[in-house]
């Protein structure tokens, strides 16, 4: 009498791998059983490693199929070890695209305090100007600035249900979606936090949060080349980064790592180009002079240097600080000087993404494998 498959599965379907609970068959550890004549191979990958485990599971399945199928046959396990699933880390970040967002464009700065929020606001005030669809992430969980920026900082998101699932409604202001970190923490208290739990909290911002579609997301970055950035190339295929700089040496030595940053072979985010803000200051009485206070061309030489575009300049003008303070961006006036220097920046911006666009694939969000440093992707 020949050997029938459906006995010999059958049969294993009587025992358990060590620690599994439930049979081989119903557990799905047995992987293959091939029968020549009297002869039974078996297939086995049980979540044991010990050698002892494997030991027990090979003589159970001999004895198994010998005692209930058939005492001559000639069996042979092969056993394994199953590959163990990694446990989903709660704080390590998404990597995934972001539905009905045309363009991530990343805004940052190698040094603090040269403007890059001021730019990034103004910058999301030009593109709704020009009638497309913008939301702003403030990403720069320890110094927030967007919902003061914007004149929102009493507003707190509510929670909406999008397809069975809740989720964060951004707050509008001026017809940008907006959220910050700044909507959740009390503005007396400092933000300390570790990196997973910074990561944790922009996870929550970014995939949690009902955006809607949007033709540009723009990603206000914290200064420097640190954690976060790593997070957010990691979450996200960033379109294209800018990097905003003042024009002194030591701003122009950070924006160039900055850049640099962005160009690394394993996270290759192209980079659009760069803003020099505080060029120069014009007296209101002396409305013909330019004073460089912080250096002339910095960032114009800088960008030539490292042949990517430069976006343009924004003048040392105590409106628009003025402005950022009482959360009505300067953009927002129509026919000045000012707007008219954020409406070329934007324009310029615009015309290196589509450069972009038409040269050169998607970007790909980067896999992080250590705090230092990046796989490839």
């Amino acid at each position: 009498m020949s050997i029938q498959k459906e006995a010999v599965n059958k049969a294993l379907d009587t025992i358990t791998a060590p620690g599994e609970g439930k049979s081989l068959v119903e557990n799905n550890n047995v992987k293959n059983i091939v029968i020549f004549g009297n002869e039974v191979v078996v297939d086995v990958a049980i979540g044991n490693p010990t050698l002892q485990a494997k030991k027990k599971m090979e003589t159970e399945i001999s004895n198994v199929i010998l005692e209930k199928v058939s005492g001559e046959a000639l069996v042979k396990v092969n056993v394994s070890t199953k590959p163990v699933e990694k446990k989903k880390n709660p704080n390590e970040i998404k990597g995934d695209k972001l539905p009905g967002i045309q363009n991530i464009i990343a805004i940052a700065s190698g040094k603090g305090g040269v403007g890059k929020s001021t730019i990034t606001a103004n910058t999301a005030v030009t593109l709704q100007k020009m009638g497309f669809k913008v939301g702003v992430l403030d990403a720069d969980v320890y110094g927030p600035s967007m919902h003061l920026m914007f004149d929102v900082a009493k507003s707190k998101p509510v929670s909406v249900n999008v397809d069975g699932r809740s989720k964060m409604k951004p707050i509008e202001s001026y017809g940008i979606k907006l959220l910050s970190l700044g909507f959740f923490t009390n503005p007396n208290e400092a933000v300390i936090w570790r990196g997973p739990m910074a990561s944790k909290a922009l996870n929550q911002m970014i995939f949690d949060a009902d955006w809607g579609e949007l033709d540009f997301l723009l990603i206000d970055l914290p200064p420097g080349t640190g954690d976060i950035h790593l997070s957010i190339v990691q979450a996200l295929p960033i379109t294209g980064a800018v990097v905003v700089s003042t024009p002194q040496n030591i701003a122009l030595a950070d924006a160039k790592k900055g850049v640099a940053m962005f160009q690394q072979k394993n996270i290759n985010v192209p980079v659009l180009g760069i803003v020099e803000n505080m060029s120069y200051f014009t007296p209101a009485e002396l409305p013909d002079n330019k004073y460089y206070i912080f250096g002339q061309d910095g960032a114009r030489n800088l960008a030539e240097d490292i042949e990517t575009a430069f976006l343009g300049e924004v003048p040392l003008v105590q409106s628009i600080r003025e402005s950022g303070d009482v959360g009505h961006p300067v953009a927002l006036q129509q026919n000045t000087p000012l707007e008219n220097a954020f409406s070329e920046i934007t324009k310029n911006m615009l015309t290196q993404l589509v450069k972009r666009n038409e040269d050169l694939p998607e970007t790909e969000v980067v896999k992080i494998t250590t705090m230092s440093g990046c796989s490839t992707k």
